[in-house]
């Protein structure tokens, strides 16, 4: 049985095309001299083509090499010059000259122009062009071929993979023993799902700069892919390939070749091509199973937070047999996006903006503590995280550089959002009520902080009172007994409250709440009077200024939130359509 193309071995210098050098040295062309450019006979060639007409220049492509007997300039032998120029600036692989019926030799000027921009020219033996058409398109398509035969054994090697069961990471690190160079797979925005090792064939004291992939990351570690160029790169010294990792119209992100030790070459980046499809594939499958995990992650938090999950016992064991670890002293977390999620068109080629946000928690809540609980709930994410009670006062700090990492630096369409934290709990009993901490520490922290806020439920202060009022009529009454006709909209009102606040805020201290608000002293002096018709003696009256400054935080607590003091938002149970006291069996 005669061998076929595809038994040919991929040689670690092959690339599309053949170079110049590779052609001299075939045996059908024995004979063939370069006579000029000799630094360029690294060009590639893909193609062939035959000067007919003096102006070709406009009809050669990049890496095509250009026979001619030089009969189109036979009157003109100089005009090779400007031939040389044009071909080099389309990209040509060279010029192939046979001299003789129409140019006994080549100018020196054209020779000292192909030198000069490294372009090759070379002369033929006594050869007919159909010839070197023949041998040297022959030699062109049988590599493509082993080259094409290469990328589908990888991509049918991948498959089988998955069909096997394995996933990202080993996919991925499959590619990166074939092409011998760094994976990195990251999602649409960035974020690192996958890295692989490559230190095992790497001599740091020769190549000290080989664990650096050179890529652009933010504070945080996210990679930079908005600045990404697709395809092959050998810029700075570090050769890269980029190709995108899609299913469909749905952008999963990006695979990122680098080179180590061995070189990477444009061939290579048709194989990370049909790899890149099968990388979308184990991702997709992936997002699929997490997806029906995260439904009856989903269901079971909520029956723990509604308190029909069972006995204590049960909910501990039920927790461990979804790798949560609720044996132990923990702290909620709950996020929620400053702003509405804009209209998730599917066409965009993204994830929902909800399950990119829950998924960036996951990825580094779950990276510090495996332990943890991540799950997505309606409009926020909730995360159940193991704490040290001897911690206790060091919440914020612990919880700040998960928000960090998550937030990076606001690329890769990442949006504001606020995070709540609870008190530390010691028991699974007190995981609704810590739900209820932070939940509140989120409502309160962006009216106190505005966007982005962390804040922790020990320090709301007088405005964590005022959200554990369940009655929001209460707090209304409240502040309209306190406050009077003042707690009316109207513009002259809420004037009169900035003014009430400032004087607060300097303990009754004219001549400094006069210099704050930028009034001439009389002006406070009559502005108070007419505060003390309305409200009540408040600058005598300690108990009264204390009921003024709890009604007016109530008043603002109101306004910023949208709705009556102590109002509290739906429970998730009922915020997915179902009811707080429902069971749902599907999730146990």
């Amino acid at each position: 049985m005669f061998p076929t193309p595809f038994d040919r071995p991929v040689e670690e210098s092959w690339d599309y095309g053949i170079s110049v050098a590779e052609m001299t040295e075939l045996a059908e062309l024995a004979g063939t001299t370069c006579v000029a450019g000799a630094a360029g006979l690294g060009r590639r060639i893909e193609r062939l083509n035959v000067m007919e007409v003096p102006d070709i220049a406009p009809w050669v492509r990049e890496r095509e090499l250009l026979l001619t007997t030089g009969y189109p300039l036979r009157g003109n032998p100089e005009a090779l010059v400007d031939l040389v120029a044009a071909l080099d600036e389309r990209g040509a692989a060279g010029l192939v000259v046979k001299l003789g019926r129409y140019l006994e030799s080549l100018p020196a000027a054209v020779l000292a122009e192909a030198d000069r921009r490294a372009f090759p020219v070379l002369t033929l033996p006594d050869l007919g062009f159909d010839e070197v058409l023949t041998v040297v398109l022959s030699e062109v398509l049988d590599r493509q071929s082993v080259l094409l035969a290469r990328s589908e054994r990888l991509h049918h090697e991948l498959l089988q993979r998955i069909v096997a069961g394995e996933g990202l990471a080993e996919v991925a690190d499959h590619v990166s023993r074939l092409v011998r160079a760094r994976i990195l797979v990251t999602t649409a925005d960035g974020r690192v799902l996958v890295e692989t090792d490559r230190s095992s064939e790497v001599d740091v004291a020769t190549a000290p700069d080989a664990f650096d992939d050179g890529l652009e990351r933010d504070p945080t570690g996210r990679v930079r892919v908005e600045d990404l160029s697709y395809g092959f790169s050998d810029g700075g010294g570090r050769q890269r390939i980029v190709v995108p990792v899609v299913a469909g119209r749905h952008d999963h992100g990006r695979m990122v070749a680098t080179a180590t030790v061995h070189p990477l070459s444009r061939s290579d980046e048709h194989a990370l091509q049909r790899a890149a499809t099968v990388v979308a594939l184990s991702i997709t499958k992936q997002r699929e199973l997490a997806a029906v995990e995260s439904k009856y992650e989903g269901d079971f938090l909520r029956d723990v937070l509604a308190g029909t999950a069972g006995p204590r016992d049960e909910v501990v064991a039920h927790a461990g047999m979804l790798g949560w670890d609720f044996d132990r002293p923990m702290v909620v977390v709950v996020a929620q996006h400053d702003e509405p999620a804009p209209p998730y068109r599917p066409a965009d080629g993204l994830q929902p903006p909800q399950d990119r946000f829950s998924a960036a928690w996951r990825s580094v809540v779950r990276t510090h503590d495996p332990g943890a609980a991540v799950v997505s709930l309606s409009d926020e994410v909730v995360a159940v995280v193991g704490l040290d009670p001897s911690r206790a006062g060091e919440v914020e700090g612990f919880v700040r550089p998960f928000v960090t990492r998550v937030s990076g630096d606001g690329g890769g369409g990442r949006r504001t959002f606020c995070t709540g934290l609870s008190r530390v709990f010691t028991d699974v009993d007190g995981l609704p009520a810590a739900y209820e901490q932070a939940r509140s520490a989120v409502r309160v922290g962006r009216w106190l902080q505005g966007p982005g806020a962390l804040a922790h439920f020990d320090s709301l202060g007088v405005h964590r009172l005022l959200s554990l009022v369940s009655d929001p009529d209460e707090l209304t009454g409240f502040v309209r007994d306190t406050l009077g006709e003042l707690a009316g909209d109207g513009a002259e009102n809420e004037d009169l409250r900035t003014t009430l606040q400032a004087l607060l805020d300097h303990n009754l201290n004219v001549a400094e709440t006069a210099r704050h608000l930028l009034f001439h002293y009389n002006t406070l002096r009559y502005r108070i009077s007419k505060l003390e018709r309305m409200i009540g003696p408040f600058t005598t009256d300690a108990h009264l200024r204390l009921n003024v400054a709890v009604a007016l935080q109530a008043l603002k607590l109101r306004t910023a939130t949208g709705r009556e003091p102590g109002a509290e938002q739906a429970h998730p149970r009922a915020r997915d359509g179902g009811t707080p006291g429902e069971h749902h069996r599907s999730s146990r």
